[in-house]
């Protein structure tokens, strides 16, 4: 048992070193493709770019070479460095003013960018392999270490971040790396941290590839498991899907559920929870069909939005103190405005909310003007005074007037 764990400990080892001999590998080809149409004998900078990577192809031969020859993912790589060492090679020798010389750097520079263009596909298939490899172990295995699940879920995220690959999108679906962060997702025992990574790392999958990972959304508990964190983060997630996936998602929702889940977190004691719950609400409001908004509705959706609105008003009284704010210049303004949305998340949310039924994909005209005249009702209703109920009611007609 400890020779099998001296093993692996050494394997991980051997694997971290060639990753950071590998990285500068990676940059010298990348530089060596921008640059390849310009000559050693041209400039300076060439021959220190040219010096660079030659260091570098060294360094990963005295160090790594044997690894290389012997690891399947690597043999290819391998052959890739010995051709582009021995490109630069015969670069150095084709120094001169002849036009025989010339061309013939020429030609060595459009060879040497196709290798290097080689070299770092089959080193970022190689990271990638080993991304999800690290994933995929630290997530199952690491059960008390929170911090080391964190970095590698932010590693992955960044490397989904890039965009679409197919090589990559293969290592993913090969490794049930979307099963796995559903999992999570549903595990209310794993840590708050953890799994709003993994939100995030969803988010990042279903806009890295839309035809595959918005049908796993569909198919599992993502949506469910989100609504359930109710925290800031995850709602953000939920809304970001929202916008990506529009109808077929809200439709789903609603079919599941999850509307009166969502305008509960209204209620919750954090203000970023509230918001975050606002803006989710308001993406419903635009992509829902009439089933969806009346489902809102009918949870006093604009009933809540009142005392939210009524509560935010009293509040930026107290702040503001009864000043009033002299005229400043437009960008002023402008940066108050933005402070002001952030800071009261809430003014004019019953506005806001019409305005996005007026505005929204999901109802047709009539049912557009059956919901206003709803809310309108139900304003008059639930204000406390007149001057309450005539506010609102004109913010309302105002927001939806061209």
């Amino acid at each position: 048992m400890d020779t099998d764990i001296n093993e692996s400990d050494q394997e991980l080892q051997n694997q971290r070193a060639l990753l950071l001999l590998l990285e500068p590998v990676k940059k010298a080809s990348k530089d060596l493709q921008t640059n390849y149409l310009v000559s050693l004998t041209n400039t300076d900078n060439s021959k220190t770019k040219t010096k660079t990577i030659i260091e570098a192809l060294s360094n990963l031969e005295a160090e790594a070479g044997t690894l290389l020859s012997t690891d399947p993912y690597l043999f290819n790589l391998s052959q890739l460095l010995c051709n582009l060492k021995t490109l630069l090679g015969k670069l150095e020798k084709y120094q001169g003013y002849s036009i025989l010389s010339h061309l013939c750097c020429q030609i060595t520079n459009y060879k040497i960018c196709q290798v290097a263009c080689k070299i770092e596909a089959e080193i970022q298939a190689f990271l990638d392999r080993v991304s999800v490899q690290n994933l995929v172990r630290t997530l199952k295995e690491s059960v008390d270490d929170e911090d080391e699940k964190v970095k590698v879920l932010i590693e992955f995220k960044n490397r989904v971040s890039q965009g679409f690959d197919r090589d990559f999108q293969d290592l993913v679906l090969r490794a049930k790396v979307f099963s796995i962060l559903e999992s999570i997702l549903s595990d209310s025992m794993c840590s708050k941290r953890v799994r709003e990574q993994a939100a995030l790392i969803v988010n990042g999958l279903v806009k890295f590839n839309k035809n595959v990972f918005v049908g796993l959304v569909f198919m599992g508990p993502t949506i469910g498991s989100l609504v359930s964190m109710g925290s800031c983060c995850s709602i953000q997630v939920l809304c970001s899907l929202i916008k990506f996936i529009r109808s077929p998602l809200v439709d789903e929702m609603e079919s599941n559920g999850e509307i009166p889940r969502i305008i509960n977190l209204l209620n919750s004691e954090e203000l970023s929870i509230r918001a975050a719950a606002l803006d989710c609400i308001l993406e419903l409001a635009y992509f829902g069909r009439k089933e969806v908004i009346e489902a809102m509705l009918g949870e006093d959706l604009v009933e809540k939005l009142m005392e939210l609105q009524r509560l935010e008003h009293g509040r930026e009284m107290v702040e503001k103190g009864g000043v009033c704010v002299e005229t400043e210049s437009e960008t002023k303004i402008e940066s108050k405005e933005r402070d002001f949305v952030q800071n009261y998340p809430f003014d004019s949310c019953v506005a806001r909310f019409a305005v996005q039924v007026e505005v929204g994909e999901g109802l047709n005209k009539g049912e557009k003007r059956e919901v206003k005249l709803e809310i309108l009702r139900r304003v008059r209703e639930t204000s406390v005074s007149g001057a309450e109920s005539a506010s609102i009611e004109a913010e309302v007609l105002w927001g939806s007037s061209p």
